[in-house]
């Protein structure tokens, strides 16, 4: 049986309602509701529902960018559902997000070898200016962008070349376990293409845990071991992508399969003897 790696029970989290009365008990809205997910180490998970089903809250949960309001988060046999920020600094270096705007995590008024090395600094694993450029350079490298961007900064690069460097980002600390979140749905569809390349790549090269949050079903068939879909905040239907795919149970999920079209995918189309190949230093990347 493959190990798990992370492991929600019965996970909730609700917030306010808007206008409720700041006295007394105030009304409160389930976002995410009695979720159950085991992530195995080494899988791709994939999250799929329509738009305000509650896949980002979700994501944000797994991470604990948000603390749960009920249920549990278990992350390597460790319980961090309610963990304060000071014990939980050590499982942040573990487990990174990559956001659908990678102007999320670039700082704009920062050099790429500022931005990809700030939490490096943050943990005390960097020996000075030299070790920090010369890290930004292999995490640029490692995402397939020219080691000269350390010098540039996010406004200067495109569209894919800011999500690589937010994908570099994530990867600064080694991580065990990364939530993407829509990380190509802004992309063209050659960008999109390239990006999923990468991914893949990565997680046969560095052994990473991802939850990949996405609309588009046709990526996740390809690119995910499992799915869970989701409708209003709870997840109703969970299981490896071909059964769910070619026999889905639940009446949503066939409903969902049915609205959107799936183009037949040809076999081994994110199979690249060279998933991202370098560009010229002077170049740019997609």
């Amino acid at each position: 049986m493959s190990e798990i790696l992370l492991r929600t029970s019965q996970l909730g989290f609700a917030y306010p309602e808007r206008g409720s009365s700041p006295f007394g008990r105030r009304a409160m809205r389930d976002v995410i509701k009695c979720v159950e997910l085991a992530v195995a180490r080494g899988a791709v998970l994939g999250l799929v529902g329509e738009s305000g089903s509650g896949k980002t809250t979700l994501g944000r949960l797994l991470v604990r960018l948000l603390e749960p309001t009920s249920g549990s988060i278990q992350f390597d046999g460790t319980e961090i559902s309610h963990l304060g920020e000071a014990t939980l600094r050590p499982w942040r270096a573990r487990i990174q997000m990559i956001f659908q705007d990678p102007q999320s995590s670039l700082n704009p008024r920062l050099p790429l070898a500022v931005t990809l090395t700030r939490q490096l600094q943050v943990y005390g694993r960097l020996k000075g200016r030299r070790d920090r450029r010369d890290r930004a350079a292999k995490l640029l490298d490692l995402v397939g962008l020219p080691t000269a961007f350390v010098d540039r900064y996010p406004h200067e690069l495109s569209g894919g070349q800011r999500q690589r460097a937010g994908i570099a980002r994530a990867l600064a600390l080694e991580p065990d376990f990364i939530v993407a979140d829509e990380i190509v749905s802004g992309l063209d569809v050659s960008t999109q293409a390239h990006i999923l390349l990468l991914l893949k790549e990565l997680r046969a090269r560095l052994g990473l845990t991802l939850v990949f949050i996405s609309h588009d079903l046709s990526v996740v068939r390809v690119l995910c071991d499992e799915v869970a879909i989701l409708q209003g905040g709870a997840v109703v239907e969970q299981g490896p992508v071909a059964r769910i795919f070619s026999q889905p149970q639940a009446a949503y999920t066939r409903r969902l399969l049915a609205a959107i079209p799936l183009p037949d995918v040809e076999p081994g189309w994110l199979d690249d003897d060279d998933p991202h190949p370098r560009p010229q230093q002077q170049g740019s990347a997609a």
